[in-house]
């Protein structure tokens, strides 16, 4: 194994998979050189169903350069309604061409306004709103400009292929972008959530800067530490900083007197950023487990005495391995043997926890480094039974990621499908091996 760029390791990611040296370059030299559609799974009805049964209306967008939040609280503002009459089922990059579902409740067709920098085209109405389930995963098209040894990928490629057991595979990391790019602080955060230390998580989030960030926005966060003045802190803090200014609103209105009280500033963030925070912190004991396990020598790509696997989904579509982690089985001595061939094929994967209040741990050495992992974060399930959105019963997650991708060269440019909930960059980041900030 090769050591991870220290920016990773921050992020629990220690190692790449693949030995061979990258290809150098960067990527988003433009939005349009980095393209995501959702691969769809979610039923609509005509646009002119009945509205009392269908109550959502589907839209697809194309975006351009648009963080998904930002968006949905741009169409919000249009249409002068709540953001939460939005919903998607999966949040994308900013710096590029992103295509995707929403639902919007309660609007007609006629009402969708134009927004700069998005294609609008309505699908139909349904009777819910899209979650995160409803996405069977996203087709990526990247072009990796300024590559310094194009020709590295197929050594990259042949290496992946051996750490997958035959098939090109990569860890199932979340990426350094799951943690904030150029301020890497949402597990931190969570991790102060999840220990209900109200205040610290509030610093985190709103003080707490990074080498990267304008100098008037390192000003306005030093200064929350130096003074904890929240009304003058407002005055320091630019209006593109909105979740951070309102929680200094919040504070400002009950006094930043009492744990309460910073509860309730987290509490003005979006119901899903909330959630976002706390998902954090568990990405954060997942790549940590991930590497724990890597530098342990067990096998990603086949299940060993005491792993919990679990089936691929039945209902995928069509070239995309997705794992259903409501089957699960546990490799048991008896089962190992079974469970290594139904993984060899791709109907199974190894998984390992997002630890919440109804975690199922491993049993054997999987299960030592889970818990060993949790201990060194002095972190137990119980600690995820939290109030409103802060809650988590925790989940597994597929520990490897399978993909083949389609690679052209002049420039050197990656075309690949991923299941709902992986990342491009811990593909990209094996054939690139540039910092994070470049992928």
């Amino acid at each position: 194994m090769r050591d991870a760029h220290p920016l990773e390791r921050a992020v629990g990611i220690d190692y790449y998979a693949s030995e061979s040296d990258g290809t150098g370059g960067r990527l988003r030299a433009s939005p349009e050189e980095f393209r995501v559609r959702e691969i769809e799974r979610f039923e609509t009805h005509p646009a002119d169903a009945d509205v009392g049964d269908y109550p959502e209306l589907v839209v697809r967008a194309t975006l351009h350069g648009w963080d998904t939040n930002d968006f949905a609280r741009r169409l919000s503002n249009a249409l002068g309604i709540s953001r939460e009459r939005i919903s998607w089922a999966g949040t994308k990059d900013k710096h590029a061409v992103t295509t995707q579902l929403f639902t919007v409740r309660d609007v007609r067709p006629e009402e969708i306004p134009d927004v700069e920098d998005a294609d609008l085209a309505v699908v139909g109405r349904a009777g819910r709103p899209i979650l995160f389930g409803d996405l069977a995963g996203n087709e990526f098209r990247v072009v990796v400009r300024d590559a310094a040894h194009p020709e590295h990928w197929a050594d990259v490629t042949d290496d992946l292929r051996a750490f997958g057991g035959g098939h090109v595979a990569v860890p199932n990391f979340f990426g350094h972008q799951r943690f904030g790019a150029y301020r890497p602080i949402t597990h931190e955060v969570g991790l102060h959530v999840v220990r209900r230390e109200w205040e610290d998580a509030v610093l985190a989030y709103v003080a707490e800067s990074s080498e990267h960030e304008p100098e008037r926005t390192r000003e306005a966060r030093e200064f929350v530490v130096e003074s904890c003045d929240w009304s003058a802190a407002l005055d320091q803090f630019p209006g593109h900083l909105r979740y951070e200014r309102a929680m200094l609103h919040s504070l400002v209105e009950t006094g930043g007197d009492s744990p309460a009280d910073f509860r309730t500033a987290l509490e003005t963030l979006p119901a899903n950023v909330q959630r976002l925070l706390v998902n954090a912190a568990q990405s954060y004991a997942f790549n940590r487990i991930l590497s724990r396990r890597m530098a342990a020598g067990l096998p990603l790509y086949e299940a060993v005495a005491g792993d919990v696997v679990c089936f691929a989904d039945t209902d995928a579509p069509a070239g995309l391995a997705l794992p259903d982690v409501d089957r699960s089985q546990r490799a048991t001595d008896r089962r190992v043997d079974v469970l290594r061939r139904h993984c060899e094929r791709g109907r199974a994967f190894v998984t390992a926890p997002l630890v919440g209040t109804e975690t199922e741990f491993a049993e054997g050495e999987p299960g030592e480094i889970e818990r060993a992992v949790l201990t060194d974060m002095d972190l137990a399930p119980s600690d995820f039974d939290l109030p409103g959105e802060f809650h988590s019963t925790g989940t597994r997650r597929a520990a490897l990621l399978r993909v083949e991708p389609t690679v052209e060269t002049g420039p050197l440019a990656l075309t690949f499908s991923l299941p709902k909930g992986s990342y491009a960059t811990v593909l990209l980041r094996e054939y690139l091996k540039v910092s994070p900030l470049e992928l």
